[in-house]
């Protein structure tokens, strides 16, 4: 049995020589200002939704590749280089992009097998689960930082592991499973609760000062929520189009519990 190491286990500053890892996986991990040196990374898969965010460079033999790898997701989603928008147009032209993109993908998934939208690649969300988190992420950045709503969440809504980890209350999200029909409505309820926002929104209301919902200590805008919104909208279209592309053409449906 493979060796598994949690949260409890403080690896800080730990050292591995000649050690085998292949075929480890690392989810939800602390990676930062890890240093590699005469390693075989052949194969190796890495996923930072982050990256790109803070100061500090992503170095692979010597070359920063932060923005290399920002440009070709630029390139391989149309629309998305448009997600810091700053302006009221801008910011429209952005959603206005994001909305054909998801289009598109449900036209997909809705040509595809039954139960593709409920199948579980690899232990991720599936597709499903991935529509309910951002009907959360809407309920989040935009019913409760921008609108200020005491109770901004649809029963619909899928946190992430650590919600309730965090002492949140769960009793606000649905104890059954939603049809695939019913998340597709509450998606497309919170998906033009956006387009609406942002058909009367002014450069006035953009710079208006409101609060992180997850750290009230840091300081946001309308705008900064906004961005947080694209900004998850595009990482979570890219999660699911990879995962799209790796389902196996039976479209057997999986295990959909989330990671």
């Amino acid at each position: 049995m493979a060796t598994r190491f949690s949260g409890s286990d403080d690896l800080r500053g730990a050292t591995f020589v000649g050690a085998d890892l292949r075929g480890a996986r690392f989810v939800g991990a602390d990676l930062c200002g890890v240093v590699m040196r005469g390693v075989d990374v052949l194969g190796t898969d890495i996923d930072s939704p982050w990256l790109g965010e803070g100061d500090e460079p992503l170095l692979v033999n010597g070359v920063d590749v932060v923005g290399f790898v920002d440009a070709e997701l630029d390139r391989r989603f149309p629309g998305r280089a448009e997600r810091r928008a700053t302006d009221p147009d801008g910011l429209r032209s952005a959603w206005a992009a994001l909305e054909r993109t998801w289009a598109a993908t449900l036209e997909r998934v809705a040509a595809m097998p039954p139960g593709t939208a409920d199948v579980s690649v690899d232990g991720e969300w599936s597709f499903a689960q991935t529509l309910r988190h951002l009907v959360m992420a809407t309920d989040t950045w935009l019913g409760r930082a921008i609108l200020e709503q005491d109770r901004p969440y649809h029963p619909v809504g899928q946190p992430d592991a650590g919600y309730e980890a965090d002492g949140n209350d769960m009793s606000i999200f649905s104890e059954h499973v939603p049809s695939y029909a019913e998340v597709l409505e509450a998606r497309a309820g919170r998906v033009a609760m956006v387009r609406a926002f942002l058909d009367e929104v002014t450069p006035e209301v953009l710079l208006a000062p409101r609060r992180n919902p997850w750290a009230p200590e840091h300081p946001e805008t309308v705008l900064t929520c906004l961005h947080t919104i694209l900004g998850e909208e595009w990482e979570h279209h890219r999660y699911a189009v990879r995962d799209l592309d790796a389902m196996p053409p039976a479209g057997v449906v999986g295990d959909f519990a989330a990671p």
